[in-house]
């Protein structure tokens, strides 16, 4: 987040700002929602409630926020608690009130929530959501309600699941009790089996418009000045979670470094692609390589609509072939990026890889 600071160059204080964004269990604040939590609301004051929720969309855009934000309003009592905000046309709850806090807290007993754990060998948060923690889902939603009326459980990257976990949830998913309610999100739904998919109410959210990202950066991050935040929101794809990543890493220079690499294909500039994999790819470079992975195939992707759309004069990357290679070429990148952790590729290596895969694709 250094560059969001006025001249900071603080790398210690910008970390400290950027934890003043609250975790989705603990986040009062949905913005750019609307649509969404709408239909939530329609359901459940029309009680046709479907049992599974699939809320699907772009990392970051509020679907972990939205899923905790609907389990406080029904742990609240829905339309008729104590809790809920006056104005009912939004979800919202009073972030003081008793469901509230017990939700922020983890300590809510009719709440499950079901995320990647962590693996006590590698000493890290597993890549996947592994069978034991899905098991536990079909008991607990046939337990009777400790503290209310509901059973909820929430699968955060539901599309996160091995094979023998996404088995797991669908026996839970195929006689599911009364006032029961599984809420999964999903960045990447393709990768959920079909049955699950089937057996959910399907709601997408939508990319954040670059006012509302930078709304909720100058909202969790004060020092960030009006123009900074509108630059870290047009890179951030519609995701607040990214811009709050991007601040933190100085995604800016990171995103203009891609920018004059790009700008050199087909002739790439093989010390600067060098210095630049190393600087992303060495030890405790995690945050910055797993940054630089999305903005790369997302730079590539803005040029290909761009180009698409006809907008600006297209670069020379496009102009050698038809865009539906670029379309290929994008997603060999993707594919690339996703199978570092998975298979523990050499990070330096994939990015110098990456970036001869397009000097390739441009010749």
């Amino acid at each position: 987040m250094s560059d969001e600071f006025d001249d900071a160059g603080d790398d210690t204080e910008a970390t400290e700002q950027a934890s003043e964004a609250p975790e989705p269990r603990e986040n009062p604040i949905l913005v750019g929602q609307e649509r969404a939590e709408a239909l939530l609301l329609a359901a459940y004051r029309a009680q046709r409630l479907p049992h599974a929720w699939l809320l699907t969309g772009p990392r970051g855009v509020g679907k972990a926020t939205l899923a905790f934000r609907f389990a406080r309003f029904l742990f609240a009592g829905g339309g008729e608690g104590q809790d809920l905000v006056s104005g009912s046309a939004t979800l919202a709850v009073d972030p003081m009130g008793a469901a509230s806090r017990r939700v922020a807290s983890g300590g809510h007993a009719d709440l499950l929530v079901i995320e990647k754990s962590y693996d006590p060998k590698r000493r890290r948060r597993r890549s996947e959501i592994v069978v034991d923690d899905v098991r536990q889902i079909a008991d607990f939603l046939h337990l009777t309600p400790a503290e209310g009326s509901w059973r909820i459980v929430i699968v955060d990257g539901a599309d996160d699941m091995n094979r023998n976990a996404a088995n797991a949830l669908l026996k839970a998913l195929e006689e599911p009790p009364e006032r029961s309610l599984l809420l999964m999100t999903a960045t990447s739904p393709g990768r959920l089996l079909p049955t699950i998919r089937s057996r959910c109410r399907h709601l997408a959210l939508a990319p954040l418009t670059e006012p509302e990202i930078a709304e909720l950066l100058r909202r969790y991050l004060p020092a960030v000045s009006v123009a900074e935040a509108l630059s870290l929101a047009q890179i951030a794809d519609g995701s607040i979670g990214r811009a709050l990543d991007l601040a933190e890493a100085d995604g800016v220079a990171l995103d203009s470094e891609l920018k004059v690499l790009l700008a050199a294909l087909p002739d790439l500039d093989g010390a600067a692609i060098d210095r630049f994999a190393d600087k992303v790819g060495r030890f405790g470079a995690d945050e910055s390589f797993r940054l630089a992975a999305e903005l790369l195939p997302a730079r590539l992707a803005r040029i290909i609509r761009d180009a698409a759309c006809g907008e600006g004069t297209p670069p020379k990357l496009v102009t050698r072939h038809p865009l539906d290679h670029w379309v290929e070429v994008w997603e060999k990148l993707v594919n690339l990026f996703a199978l570092v952790d998975v298979a523990n590729l050499d990070r330096r290596q994939v990015m110098m890889n990456a970036f001869f895969a397009l000097e390739e694709a441009s010749r």
